[in-house]
């Protein structure tokens, strides 16, 4: 496959897990009225942003934008594993710090006992990293 194919298809990739994640948050706390707790707002502020930038890259072919959008999707899985990790681990959970009317260590969904909402944003964040890790890797010097 070309080079031009596979940053386009990534970039793509991308931009539609962002588009899938923005919506599964909206629709937990639009339809299902879950109210989003504070590490869920930052996950938030990181993701949302995503659907106009890579949007914006992938219909002017801007692989540049792949060096910025591993930083954000870094920081955003980061932000996703602690959440995760409060939620999931007795030794975090216990030494969480307090968070505002809804507690970060609240679960709305465990899913097979292990899925829940920071764990899905923390998938997101993830492929979004590898698909701009890839269209990097793949940019023209």
């Amino acid at each position: 496959m070309k080079k031009s194919a596979t940053r386009d298809n990534f970039l793509f990739f991308a931009w539609a897990i962002s588009i899938i994640a923005t919506f599964g948050s909206l629709y937990f706390s639009e339809i299902k009225q879950y109210e989003p707790c504070e590490l869920c707002w930052y996950q938030r502020i990181l993701m949302y942003p995503f659907t106009v930038i890579l949007g914006i890259a992938v219909m002017k072919k801007d692989y540049r934008i792949s060096l910025y959008t591993m930083i954000l999707a870094g920081i955003g899985a980061l932000i996703s594993t602690y959440h995760y990790l409060i939620q999931k681990v007795t030794f975090f959970t216990d030494h969480a710090a307090a968070c505002g009317r809804v507690p970060c260590t609240g679960s709305y969904i465990n899913w097979f006992d292990f899925i829940t909402i920071p764990f899905l944003a923390g998938t997101a964040f993830i492929l979004i990293f590898i698909c701009s890790y890839i269209v990097w890797k793949n940019k023209e010097v």
